[in-house]
């Protein structure tokens, strides 16, 4: 067991085994394991694990899976997309998947981090008959590395994949555009100019009753033909708007004197509200319109109508409050000609 003698506080205690319960740092004493260099004061302070605390805690942590794994296979539809809308994009299920992965990685860094505090709590908590202070580390480089190194490297690359969504998003070139919408944004409607086919829809504020809070007046509807490509051309007439289209996954400000856009491809047909989502006044939250999407031929059957009832033409961006910007004007849809401007509506 222990070299013979006398022994005093501060003198060392050579063990071949587990040191002797008089052979406590508390009292003083420092101990070494023969063959090595490495004080072992912190062994004198904790019992060795067993293997049925290991086998217990090994089923625990099998519990907690198997928890998590029953919970998650019981989600509904609305779980399953992270709590956001049905997208009706061709994009709307990158979104959606680009969303959830970055709630599962801090979902991940949060139970390591309450893990790893729960553990230290526990494990390193002190008992009754322990007496001194643990054993005191200033600093550990390697571990000081890792956390510093695998955040910034997390953090890179939810950068670089947000930027690479994005542009995706906001890409209005690279493929053919089948429709070009301008929307016109006004204190507290929606303007539609259907470019190509030089028809157009003037919106009227919505109300509604305020005892029953319901609208009483129709809203202002703009079609979209199903799996075909629509560019957004986006101006606004007075303050700053946001066209959001709930569905769709994605808005836009409207922002005075400049042109904003993006493109997106509808692929489910039907009736999507859409709003404004950027505080613009009094009647904000009457600014309100929908998106019907709809078969090729029934948008055709509705831009006929538009004919009929005598909406040809391109409403001007005149009426604005901050005329477009220079060097914004070649973001307006081309080819329109001045014979096709409608002014005063």
């Amino acid at each position: 067991m222990a070299v013979g003698g006398n022994f005093s506080p501060g003198k060392t205690i050579v063990l071949n085994g587990v040191p002797p319960p008089s052979a406590r740092v508390g009292l003083g004493y420092s101990v070494r394991v023969p063959g090595s260099q490495n004080w072992k004061a912190a062994n004198t302070r904790r019992p060795h694990e067993t293997p049925a605390r290991h086998g217990r805690r090994r089923l625990a942590f099998a519990g907690f899976v198997g928890a998590c794994a029953l919970l998650l296979s019981g989600c509904s539809p609305v779980e399953e997309r992270g709590y956001l809308p049905k997208g009706v994009t061709s994009l709307s299920p990158e979104i959606t998947g680009f969303w959830k992965a970055t709630w599962l990685w801090a979902l991940g860094v949060g139970v390591l981090v309450w893990g790893l505090i729960l553990y230290c709590s526990v494990r390193y908590r002190r008992k009754k008959n322990d007496t001194g202070l643990p054993p005191q580390l200033a600093y550990n480089v390697p571990i000081e590395i890792l956390y510093t190194v695998v955040p910034v490297i997390m953090v890179a690359v939810l950068f670089g994949k947000t930027v690479q969504l994005e542009n995706k998003m906001l890409d209005t070139t690279s493929q053919k555009n089948d429709v070009v919408i301008n929307v016109v944004g006004k204190q507290w409607s929606w303007d539609f100019n259907y470019v190509h086919e030089k028809v157009y829809e003037a919106g009227a504020q919505a109300t509604m009753n305020r005892s029953t809070g319901e609208l009483e007046s129709k809203l202002p509807t703009l079609y979209l033909p199903v799996n075909k490509r629509v560019e957004f051309v986006l101006t606004s007439r007075d303050v700053i708007h946001s066209f959001w289209v709930i569905p769709f996954l994605q808005k836009m400000d409207m922002i005075p004197g400049k042109v904003n856009k993006f493109a997106v491809t509808p692929t489910e047909k039907g009736t999507f509200q859409g709003k404004c989502a950027e505080l613009c006044g009094a009647y904000h939250s009457q600014m309100l319109f929908q998106v019907k999407v709809v078969s090729p031929a029934k948008y055709k059957q509705h831009i006929q109508w538009l004919r009929k009832h005598g909406d040809t033409g391109f409403l001007s961006n005149s009426l604005n409050r901050s005329p477009l910007e220079p060097d914004q004007q070649q973001f307006l849809p081309p080819n329109i000609k001045k014979s096709d401007i409608v002014e005063g509506k």
